[in-house]
């Protein structure tokens, strides 16, 4: 709806603030022993891991603060954390923020070179690295840059020349007064930047985000207007908290009382059995994997969750209007509940009480899925700009393909070319030693352009359309978004990832990865048995089952929308081969590089009978 402003509070009713007094509020509030966080054991190893109170928190933090002083860090001072998530990052992140120090994560999955660039453009004179690995690319990174900064290795038996040890570095906050510690900690103004985190970069050159104390406190007390999170909360922190996503709601659990407990993305199947959180946040690649994975089971088996899923989307389908199944549905409700639903949730700790969802549209027929299934995901929807929520979904206010209402003191309009603009206390101060593109996405009265294409129903409900600048325009005028196709063919079972291609050509094609899982259940029944995924895209069977999977879920779309030609691919879209970002999200230019040859192939007038192609054929 262009021009339309939706207000659900005044910003000015919004409490400013800082997190240092988010963190000493929360400190002295909890009871003594309740835990802040959980350190799991490591590996496959027995017993339910260490847990930190919030005393024993505050205590690591005063000295790592001074620690960070005498190390010659001021106010002011870029400190950079190179690191997986793990207790150590979230105490270098209060000890910065403590110290006054402005502190910039770093991926540690981007390579040396990338990592240099945000050292030298952040000035960072402090690194935190998490172990050898990481401790050895800060080096390599920070090779030419003059002064080099300190580099402190969490894992004490990886440092060696030129590298500090952890236990070293905390040695020189060891002493460091109570009193003193807080008056120092609490000069922190709410307009201080307190961290600047670099965007993932899926177009040009990373982006040095400043964030102030007041942008992610006020998120975080919006957010907590929203969610009702409990002391009694568990929570597994697995996305990077390199991103403001995990960061901010991280911050959100520890001033609520709620544990969390650190993980990695490899090992969120195990942390999530072991562990059994009763809330957690993810990026929706973790659900789609979960339902392919449902969704692979063949035989009889195969039957019975087929038939279990559409039990359950008719039961989605009355809890979206606040009802439950009775009656015959009930009934089969319960069994379907028994065999395959209560599965389900025992796969993902069997406590949960809900998902919040960001980072990327979640396809609404895989969040009808987990409702059907009795786990209710809460999606969102926020940029590393407004640090980063603006709108969530609730229980009271929940609306399947849709993002949610503005949080508290958020402010929503529709430009005329159906961009989403922001205003509110969350949107960042600019970007780092930028100030032209600054102002080229917030104007003069605050209002902040977000580069997503959506539409805002007249109570309040954000829909996201696309990216702006992913918006593909045919060679005869069209304007296709490719992101709502792409979550269409993620919800066939046979579809594990898709894009959609073919800006400036005369109509649209799609890449797609099939699910292999299910893909060879399948072919093992129909007779077409393979053992490697290239095989079984030589099949002429499978290719074209897989294309009557992929047409099937597309017959509703405009015909300038729909795909014309399918390419195969073998090889998933990962973080490890360059596709996707540290946050799961695709990028379509290193796609539109990569494949040049096989998206050519689909223009060729001399394959103009040809429906489905493979790469490198």
């Amino acid at each position: 709806m262009s021009g339309t402003v939706d207000r659900y509070a005044n910003p000015a009713d919004v409490p400013e603030g800082t997190l240092v007094q988010l963190f000493f509020d929360a400190v002295d509030r909890m009871p003594g022993g309740k835990a802040a966080y959980l350190v799991l054991p490591d590996g496959d190893a027995a017993g339910t891991g260490r847990s930190w109170n919030y005393p024993q928190i505050e205590a690591v933090v005063r000295e790592g603060a001074a620690a960070l002083a005498k190390s010659g860090i001021r106010r002011g001072d870029r400190v950079a954390i190179l690191s997986e998530n793990r207790l150590e990052w979230a105490l270098a992140d209060w000890s910065c923020l403590c110290a006054g120090a402005v502190d910039v994560p770093i991926y540690n999955t981007l390579p040396a070179a990338q990592v240099a660039y945000i050292l030298k453009d952040s000035g960072a004179k402090l690194v935190f690295a998490s172990d050898g690995e990481q401790a050895a690319k800060a080096l390599e990174a920070a090779a030419d840059l003059d002064p080099k900064p300190e580099i402190v290795v969490f894992d004490n038996a990886a440092a060696g020349d030129g590298l500090t040890a952890g236990q070293e570095f905390m040695a020189r906050g060891e002493g460091a007064d109570p009193d003193a510690f807080r008056e120092e900690a609490l000069r922190a103004r709410p307009g201080d930047v307190a961290t600047m985190i670099y965007t993932s970069g899926t177009t040009g050159a990373p982006k040095g985000v400043m964030l102030t104390h007041n942008n992610v406190a006020s998120n975080v007390w919006a957010a907590k207007q929203m969610l009702e999170v409990r002391k009694t909360d568990t929570t597994l922190s697995f996305l990077p908290l390199s991103h403001v996503f995990q960061r901010m709601v991280d911050y959100l659990f520890f001033s609520a009382g709620c544990t969390v407990a650190h993980g990695t993305i490899d090992r969120v199947a195990d942390d999530l059995k072991r562990l059994r959180p009763t809330l957690m946040c993810s990026v929706p690649r973790l659900y789609e994997k979960v339902y392919q994975k449902v969704l692979d089971a063949s035989g009889l088996k195969g039957k019975l969750v087929g038939w279990a899923v559409s039990v359950g989307r008719q039961a989605a389908a009355l809890r979206e209007r606040g009802q439950e199944p009775s009656g015959l549905l009930g009934l089969k409700y319960a069994v379907a509940d028994k065999l395959v639903f209560g599965k389900i949730r025992e796969g993902v700790g069997g406590r949960l009480r809900f998902f919040v969802s960001g980072g990327a549209p979640l396809a609404p027929e895989i969040n009808r899925f987990f409702l059907g299934a009795g786990i209710m995901i809460l999606e969102g929807y926020g940029l590393s700009e407004t640090s980063p929520v603006t709108n969530v979904n609730t229980f009271e206010h929940f609306r399947i393909g849709t993002v949610g209402r503005p949080v508290p003191g958020t402010e929503i309009r529709i430009a005329e070319d159906g961009e989403i603009l922001v205003r509110g206390p969350q949107v960042m101060k600019g970007y780092h030693g930028l100030e032209a593109k600054t102002r080229e996405v917030i104007s003069e009265d605050g209002w902040f352009s977000t580069g997503d294409i959506g539409e805002l129903s007249d109570d309040g409900y954000l829909t996201i359309t696309d990216r702006k600048k992913d918006l593909i325009k045919t060679s005869g005028g069209k304007y296709v978004a490719p992101q709502a196709i792409e979550n269409l063919l993620k919800g066939n079972p046979y579809v594990d990832q898709a894009v959609v291609v073919g800006n400036g050509r005369n109509f649209v094609s799609v890449l797609v990865v099939p699910a292999f899982d299910k893909l060879s259940s399948w072919a093992a029944g129909a007779g077409a048995a393979a053992s490697t995924p290239e095989a079984l895209l030589e099949s002429k069977r499978c290719r074209e089952f897989l294309k009557e999977q992929v047409f099937s879920v597309m017959r509703d779309l405009a015909r300038f929308e729909t795909p014309k030609k399918i390419g195969l691919l073998a090889e998933p879209f990962t973080i490890e081969n360059g596709i996707l970002t540290p946050t799961q999200k695709v990028k379509r230019r290193v796609v539109a590089d990569r494949y040049a040859a096989l998206i050519d192939a689909f223009y060729d007038p001399a394959a103009a009978d040809r429906t489905i192609f493979l790469a490198g054929s």
